[in-house]
């Protein structure tokens, strides 16, 4: 490995044992001493990598040094075969661990799921798709808040979204951003033909406040009744509440609680998720900025999964994962998927990575 990379490892475990010592020595507090608590648990995994491959090294040079004593020999031979061994397994990890990562995958996230194609199926098909959400979320002992549900006939869903509260909840959710694609027969098809539709889902990283600055001027909000299905009032008070970002255009209303003010605090929230999802995406030029990318049109031809239900199979396109066991992902167990995306997302790094280092 050469010596610019030695030098980096080196950087790497000063700064950590920097903040190390910050944390420890308790004159930091309130915003700063979050921010190094952030930092010191991201790099938590790297460096116990860094120092474990260097352990290894350091191991082989000190066998490789015993080769000489007749009466080591032997036990050296066998020490410098462990270790080598291991070495390309705990540089392969290292490499690993010190790859670009997102700078939101430690946060908590908003999730917002629609139907999109299909009508009365694809309603149906979101409200299970939020509650597999849903008991993924508590299946991994993270706090799953509905902040807005707005139900449809046939005990479907018009729209869903919820917080998702946790240490690196956004790292394991955001590959559910896209358009998901149903193929069953419905409950209400007598023909038993399968039907095709589709649901939009969208995860945000839950901003800060400091992430995005709202000014006053920048914002119309707009106060009105909040009413239940068939424009029937559900209180006499002028409790829900509509907040469109004029710089932007984007609009987010919210009638979920009884309180004006609690109605607006979730409304903010939703919103700084918004722009800031926005404002990663411009800066990563990796999508549009627009947040409609994420999810697209909605259209059946657009899909980063499928779930066929006469088939009993899930698969997600972007890597040519194919599991036939539909009803444990849709009880949740989101895992094995989560974990084939996030390996080759990993693999593809690493390539790029050994490419310009190697």
């Amino acid at each position: 490995m050469s010596a610019a990379i030695d030098h980096r490892l080196g950087q790497i475990i000063a700064r950590f044992e920097e903040i190390q010592a910050l944390l420890a020595s308790g004159e930091s507090s309130g915003e700063e001493f979050s921010r190094l608590s952030r930092d010191y648990a991201a790099m938590e995994e790297p460096v116990a990598a860094i120092r474990a491959w260097q352990e290894a090294q350091t191991r082989q040079q000190e066998a490789q040094a015993l080769l000489a004593d007749p009466e080591m020999k032997e036990l050296a031979e066998q020490e410098l075969k462990d270790v080598e061994a291991e070495l390309p397994g705990l540089e392969q990890a290292m490499r690993l661990a010190l790859l670009p990562r997102d700078s939101a995958d430690e946060r908590s996230a908003i999730l917002e799921v629609r139907p999109a194609a299909g009508g009365d199926e694809a309603a149906l098909f979101a409200s299970e798709l939020f509650e597999g959400y849903r008991r993924f979320a508590e299946k991994n002992g993270w706090r799953f808040e509905v902040m807005s549900l707005t139900a449809s006939e046939l005990s479907g869903m018009k729209e869903g979204i919820a917080t998702i509260s946790g240490r690196g909840v956004f790292a394991r959710f955001k590959y559910e951003s896209g358009v998901h694609r149903v193929q069953r027969v419905p409950a209400t098809e007598s023909q038993g033909r399968i039907h095709t539709s589709t649901v939009t889902v969208a995860v945000l990283p839950e901003a800060e406040e400091v992430d995005v600055e709202l000014r006053d001027d920048d914002l119309r909000i707009d106060v009105y009744r909040a009413s239940g299905a068939g424009g029937q009032h559900v209180n006499k008070t002028e409790s829900a509440v509509r907040i469109t970002h004029l710089p932007t255009g984007v609009v987010v209303a919210m009638q979920e609680e009884k309180s004006q003010h609690r109605n607006k605090a979730k409304a903010m929230q939703i919103l700084r998720a918004r722009l800031y999802e926005a404002e990663r995406q411009r800066a990563h030029n990796s999508r549009a900025a627009d947040r409609k990318s994420q999810v697209g049109t909605g259209d059946r031809s657009e899909r980063i999964r499928t779930y066929n239900f006469p088939q009993g199979r899930v698969t997600d396109h972007r890597i040519n994962l194919t599991l036939y066991k539909i009803t444990q992902v849709m009880g949740g167990e989101f895992d094995e998927v989560v974990d084939a995306l996030t390996h080759h997302e990993q693999m593809e790094l690493l390539a790029q990575e050994l490419g310009t280092t190697a």
